[in-house]
């Protein structure tokens, strides 16, 4: 993975969690590794505004996850914290907010955002993974779902991403047996888009970064906005809106760029206006 170069622009309110620029890409990286990354409540907490704050700043476009080291991106909830989060039914309202603040954030979020995985992707891991764009593993990741064998009661917008991803299926078999799968089944089942040998990660991370800074970031924020719509049921999809962010691609800078740069046979330079 590529060193941090943390930036004051973007500082984490918590250590646990790193943030840093690089290039056009926002890098959030989970950073806990005695607790194997484990998601602690400052930890929940650190995602929201650094993300409305890359909505705001034209330069991003691509946020990337991660986990520091090499053993896990997340390996779910910090079950020390369960005894004083989880244990009066206040706490566990209080703590079931924070987590789903975050992962509507995440899903929300109106720049692309990728999960970059190595080791143990696990519960709430998985939950941030799949309430990204788009999720890319090393042959060394495991997911799993393990709420069925702590008797959590688990979200319905983290099943409602799961099916989405795996379909009904699937999202059964991983949830009510808990059972772990590796990097391969998880690409076999579409709950991760490639795999690739862990040496390789940064390589295929480096990809998704390059084509982010070169594509129309109008094009690809309507586009993420419209599939999302998709998602609706008929009664639900604003048609209006798909069609006003269909338009204001084609009535943009970028649009007149991209068509020169064709004419021109050179590669185009997208400003996101």
């Amino acid at each position: 993975m590529t060193e941090p170069q943390v930036t004051s622009a973007y500082a984490s309110p918590t250590g646990r969690v790193q943030a840093w620029t690089e290039a056009s890409t926002l890098h959030i990286r989970f950073d806990h590794p005695a607790r194997h990354n484990a998601l602690s409540v400052d930890m929940w907490q650190a995602i929201p505004p650094l993300l409305a704050q890359a909505e705001r700043d034209d330069a991003i476009r691509l946020v990337v996850f991660s986990g520091a080291g090499e053993t896990a991106f997340a390996s779910g909830a910090d079950i020390s914290q369960f005894e004083d989060m989880r244990a009066a039914r206040e706490a566990v309202a209080h703590y079931e907010t924070i987590a789903e603040d975050a992962l509507a954030a995440i899903y929300r979020c109106a720049k692309p955002t990728l999960a970059c995985i190595r080791g143990y992707c696990i519960g709430g891991g998985l939950n941030v993974a799949i309430s990204c764009d788009i999720r890319i593993a090393a042959d060394d990741a495991a997911f799993a779902i393990p709420a069925a064998r702590l008797g959590l009661g688990y979200r319905l917008s983290a099943l409602k991403n799961l099916v989405h991803l795996v379909g009904v299926g699937v999202a059964k078999d991983l949830f009510f047996t808990g059972r772990r799968i590796g990097a391969q089944e998880a690409k076999e089942v579409g709950l991760v888009s490639r795999a690739c040998p862990a040496a390789d990660l940064p390589a295929l991370l480096g990809e998704y970064t390059l084509a982010m800074s070169e594509n129309a970031p109008l094009t690809v924020h309507a586009g993420k906005r419209i599939l999302q719509e998709l998602l609706k049921d008929d009664a639900g999809l604003d048609r209006t809106l798909c069609q006003q962010l269909i338009r204001q691609c084609f009535d943009s800078e970028d649009y007149a760029e991209g068509r020169r740069a064709f004419m021109e046979k050179r590669k185009p330079v997208f400003r996101g206006k």
